[in-house]
């Protein structure tokens, strides 16, 4: 197949894009950082995303058969916001269409809601809407949190956990969540593609942990003692808040506090995963959390390949 992937030099994208090259897809990308080192060589022509200008948008994906999208923004900030990104993914879903694109695959979030006050959940579920009124053949994924050797979260609570005696919960930790290996996440949405049935997966790992249960298996891999105590949501907040000033990144947001409280990072379905996360992180335990990956810095710096953790 000839297939075009958002994003396929950062995170996600990535591990999607090497899995199409090696099944033998022809794969471009459309991206925000066609610049941006990258390991695919000439294997992968990009183009910018040109939310802009959806003629020019169109003509990037003429001639692809399926579009899988990754493309979304973490939290609401100067330089993008959930709101925007919800116009742009709906102006991609538009080219699609008008160029032909005869499958949509599309990255959500577990528990999309349209009712929901948080912009996250409340913008998933209007592209899930939009994708599904659009008359294109789709399949939704919807992960939780990601977990792999660029990941955010999980490297973050491992790089807090060297750092600090004190590890700190929002409130007792009692919220639930079920991450999903990347190159697993890359699989399903490479299985997608092939599909032609209107299709949603809850894309969720084999093992589900309550926040403090994760925290305390990070602590327990890197073989640390570290005290883990619950604290004021407001509190952490603002702890989180003074340690961003000083690693130059948005730790967490007070939506993403509420949605991890809410228990929107777990479902009742079967897991999509085989990749267990105690099992990944006996195996990376020398290296997850040696240093603090930034969001904020993968936003701004349009140049730099995503760095292992």
């Amino acid at each position: 197949m000839h297939v075009a992937v958002t994003g396929a030099f950062g995170y996600s994208g990535r591990y999607i894009a090497a899995r199409l090259l090696q099944a033998g897809h022809q794969v471009v990308t459309l991206t925000n950082s066609p610049q941006r080192r990258h390991p695919f060589g000439d294997q992968i022509r990009a183009y910018p995303l040109q939310f802009s200008d959806p003629d020019r948008l169109t003509a990037s994906l003429r001639g692809s058969e399926v579009l899988i999208n990754t493309y979304w923004v973490r939290f609401d900030h100067r330089l993008f916001t959930h709101e925007a990104a919800v116009t742009h993914t709906k102006t991609l879903f538009q080219a699609a269409k008008a160029a032909g694109v005869r499958r949509i695959v599309h990255v959500s979030i577990t528990n999309p809601d349209a009712q929901s006050p948080l912009p996250y959940f409340r913008g998933k579920a209007e592209l899930e809407a939009a994708l599904a009124a659009s008359g294109v053949s789709y399949g939704i994924l919807r992960p939780t949190v990601l977990f792999g050797k660029e990941d955010v979260l999980i490297n973050n609570i491992a790089w807090g956990l060297r750092h600090f005696p004190v590890f700190g919960l929002f409130g007792r930790g009692e919220y639930r969540l079920q991450p999903i290996y990347v190159e697993d996440l890359a699989a399903a949405a490479v299985q997608q593609a092939t599909e032609q049935n209107n299709t949603i997966v809850e894309a969720i790992g084999p093992e589900a942990f309550a926040y403090r249960a994760l925290v305390e298996t990070v602590r327990r891999s890197l073989g640390l003692k570290r005290l883990v105590v619950g604290v004021p949501p407001w509190a952490g907040y603002w702890a989180c808040r003074a340690l961003g000033l000083f690693v130059g990144d948005v730790v967490i947001t007070r939506e993403e506090i509420r949605g991890l409280m809410e228990g929107r990072l777990e479902v009742q379905a079967p897991p999509l995963g085989t990749t267990k996360l105690t099992a990944w992180l006996e195996a990376h335990k020398e290296t997850v959390g040696r240093r603090y990956t930034s969001e904020l810095a993968r936003r701004v710096d349009r140049l730099t390949a995503y760095r292992s953790n």
